[in-house]
């Protein structure tokens, strides 16, 4: 079977989360972590390959020579259509690098024009007269403009990609999209005739996305969160979807939380309700040079093994702002990247199966600790947020990558107690 399409995601669990919306559209879909090399396969018979890189918050130049080193890589495994996936919030800075990137990777292809979309209706975001919400607020206003990278102050996505890109931004409203394919392709000509390159389009439903996705069939790149590539992935013809694998029941189970998402402490404060074992890990105290991985490893043994265990490092904003004014913001998050990281390598050398990550900087370096590269995409536990599989030195693995802001708030408690 011939790759239909290829993803670039710009963080870890973004990159699960477009994996599984590929995955809902009925591809059978592979996720690979890290920018990938001549050595790096594929399992057999994917319709769709995500590439999932750390390139949200690198420099822009960084950024752009690493996805454009996945563009390549996909097109040599035969993708026509390259998707790059950024966060449903639009996390980016008016450096980048959403901007950057998204030129760079057109410039490469040869195309002239593109359309973004980060609408993710099941998760509240939608896009209307070209600014982002969340649920009923503007991203400005709501609870995930505190982003600890790149908080989000503006809601106007033409603004906001304007600043970013040398080549104009140009809008295609809700009436259009409801008007249908036709429409849209219309007005992405019409923008393309006038000279925009990029194009932001509006979108409040899962069928608005739908009309997107089968408008935009044809073109190189295409942008925008998990929402758009589903839409897109309902326009290709799919062999059907993989059948789904079971999670393993044999070993432990463990959460490791770095996100200071909203939601993330949400769970967090469920599974601690709920009377799960739970620590916190001292960040300030790591970087004085304590030994808080090994402190938190005595604390594992010392657990009831029938019991999933929740380790974090998440904090509220008041505690992150102090965290980083003692630290600075670079490696207040390199600290947390680190100890989560080595604590995943451990659990799962002490017998951990089914292990939960919630935030996209620490999955990132959780799968780098585990030395994983690429995971077959499994059963969605709730919207974007999909069990994987993959097999480590240790044994298989089944492995969740959450978002900060995805998930139900008894995400952590429902998937890691519940029986088969």
């Amino acid at each position: 079977m011939t790759l239909r399409i290829g993803c670039i995601a710009d963080d870890f669990t973004g990159g699960t989360d477009v994996a599984a919306a590929f995955r809902r559209a009925g591809l059978r879909t592979a996720l690979v972590f890290g920018a990938p090399d001549d050595t790096t396969g594929l399992p057999a018979d994917c319709d769709a390959a995500v590439v999932a890189l750390k390139s949200r918050s690198t420099p822009a130049g960084e950024a752009v020579a690493d996805s454009l080193s996945a563009q390549r890589w996909l097109w040599a495994k035969g993708a026509a259509q390259v998707y790059f996936k950024y966060c449903s919030t639009f996390d980016s800075t008016p450096q980048g690098n959403i901007g950057p990137v998204a030129d760079a990777l057109m410039d490469a292809a040869g195309a002239t024009v593109t359309l973004h979309c980060p609408a993710s209706p099941p998760n509240g975001r939608t896009v209307y007269q070209g600014h982002l919400f969340v649920h009923d607020q503007l991203l400005s206003d709501s609870p995930l403009r505190h982003h600890p990278l790149n908080p989000m102050t503006d809601s106007a996505l033409v603004r906001l990609l304007s600043a970013q890109t040398r080549h104009p931004v140009g809008l295609v409203g809700w009436a259009t999209v409801r008007r249908g394919v036709e429409a849209v392709r219309e007005a992405i000509t019409a923008h393309q005739q006038a000279g925009v390159r990029h194009v932001v389009a509006d979108a409040l439903t899962d069928e608005d996305l739908a009309v997107l996705g089968a408008a935009t069939l044809e073109l190189p790149v295409v942008a925008g969160a998990a929402g758009l590539a589903e839409g897109l992935g309902h326009a290709y013809p799919a062999s059907g979807p993989a059948a789904a694998e079971p999670v393993p029941s044999q070993g432990r189970a463990a959460v490791l939380a770095g996100s200071c998402s909203a939601r993330t402490l949400e769970q967090i404060a469920q599974f601690y309700a709920a009377g799960l074992p739970s620590l916190h890990l001292d960040v300030l105290a790591a970087a004085s040079g304590r030994d808080v991985t090994g402190e938190a490893l005595a604390w594992y043994a010392e657990q009831d093994p029938e019991l999933p265990v929740l380790i974090y490092a998440s904090a509220s904003p008041e505690e992150l702002a102090a965290v980083q004014a003692q630290l600075g913001v670079a490696e207040a998050a390199a600290q947390v990247e680190d100890l989560l990281g080595t604590l995943a390598s451990h659990l799962v050398e002490r017998g951990v199966r089914r292990l939960l990550v919630a935030g996209g900087e620490t999955s990132g370096a959780v799968t780098t600790a585990l030395g994983i590269r690429a995971v077959l995409v499994g059963e969605e536990a709730d919207p974007g947020v999909p069990w994987t599989y993959a097999t480590t030195e240790s044994g298989d693995l089944a492995l969740m990558l959450k978002s900060g802001n995805f998930g139900a708030p008894d995400l952590f408690t429902r998937t890691l107690t519940e029986t088969e």
